[in-house]
């Protein structure tokens, strides 16, 4: 099986920035055509991926997809055998496969997986991390979106929620990325109650899952882990240190693993978030068909971008209304 890629550079609207990293002008993206289905991935240097490492990886796949690729969950077995790592690449691959799936039967993703696209949830809209009166012009500019995720993990964290306090009182998510020690993390979530945010996601190490256990016993705030968590395997170890967890296509390897760790963490009492990087609208709209089975959505990579190559799924009032064409159902412009 012949699978084509291409690597696209997503102009974003706005520098963007979180504690970990320096502010970024463009993200890179990398799509697959194979046999009518296309996918996407917005490879992570945090994670060890690039576009470059995800392109040389699907070099590499070929003869692993010389089966029936109707049997999705045989090929993502073979390519788990053949490749250690490397969850871009297959999330690109498994997105690719659903979507020829999808569009051979005539149905939306959703349909394929018969859930009712009238339970999406409202996702959040992103503002990343700047001066205050930055971020805060940059809320005034995202009236439309009912609820902000805060990037934050910075000296003057309280300072920026004071001043976004005061352009808007809509519901508020928090993210740290890693960025606080435990003992901080307690004592900033504590301020930051009092500023009506709603929730607080990957405040402290990945690694410390101590760590993250001793802010979930002090904190009044629901603990979202992101960083901490890859896979369904990650899952067990993290219940009873976090109130729920943060899902990513391009992190776990593809919408068929992020379906396994929906139940896995329905299983354990956790609550679900589904949420992107900076990706184009196949990326967003492929994990949107997922978000009927979630809590919480973060899928606002394609909102953040200004040369969006496709149209996918669109909101209302903030609310994912999915696509009803076949497979992923997106258009390119």
């Amino acid at each position: 099986m012949y699978i084509t890629s291409k690597i696209t550079k997503l102009q974003l609207n706005h520098p963007f920035k979180i504690s970990r990293r320096e502010t970024d002008a463009y993200r890179e993206v990398i799509s697959v055509e194979f046999d009518g289905g296309i996918g996407e991935a917005a490879p992570a240097k945090f994670y060890g991926e690039t576009v470059q490492s995800v392109e040389t990886a699907i070099k590499s796949l070929s003869s692993a997809l010389d089966c029936d690729l109707d049997q999705i969950q045989d090929v993502m077995t073979e390519i788990e055998q053949n490749i250690e790592g490397n969850y871009a690449t297959k999330s690109a691959i498994d997105m690719a496969l659903h979507d020829r799936l999808g569009k051979k039967l005539g149905v939306p993703l959703y349909k394929l997986w018969g859930l009712n696209p009238k339970k999406t949830p409202h996702t959040s809209f992103t503002i990343g991390l700047d001066e205050p009166s930055v971020m805060a012009e940059k809320v005034l500019q995202a009236e439309e979106y009912p609820i902000f995720k805060v990037k934050l993990g910075t000296p003057n964290d309280i300072e920026i929620l004071q001043t976004l306090r005061d352009v808007t009182d809509k519901p508020i998510y928090v993210d740290a990325n890693t960025a606080w020690t435990p003992k901080e993390a307690v004592k900033k979530i504590q301020e930051l109650a009092n500023y009506g945010v709603e929730l607080i996601e990957q405040p402290t190490n990945p690694d410390d899952i101590s760590g993250l256990k001793f802010v979930h016993e002090h904190s009044e705030l629901p603990i979202i882990a992101d960083e901490s968590v890859k896979r369904a395997s990650d899952i067990p170890a993290l219940a009873g240190s976090v109130d729920g967890i943060n899902i990513k296509l391009v992190k776990c390897g593809g919408l068929l693993e992020a379906l396994r760790m929906i139940h896995v963490a329905r299983a354990h009492g956790l609550l679900v978030m589904l949420g992107c990087m900076i990706e184009s609208s196949l990326g967003i709209t492929a994990a949107a068909h997922l978000t009927p089975l979630v809590d919480y959505a973060d899928l606002d990579g394609n909102l953040l971008i200004s040369n969006d190559p496709y149209t996918g799924v669109t909101l209302d009032n903030g609310k994912l209304i999915l696509s009803e064409l076949p497979g992923i159902g997106v258009l390119t412009k």
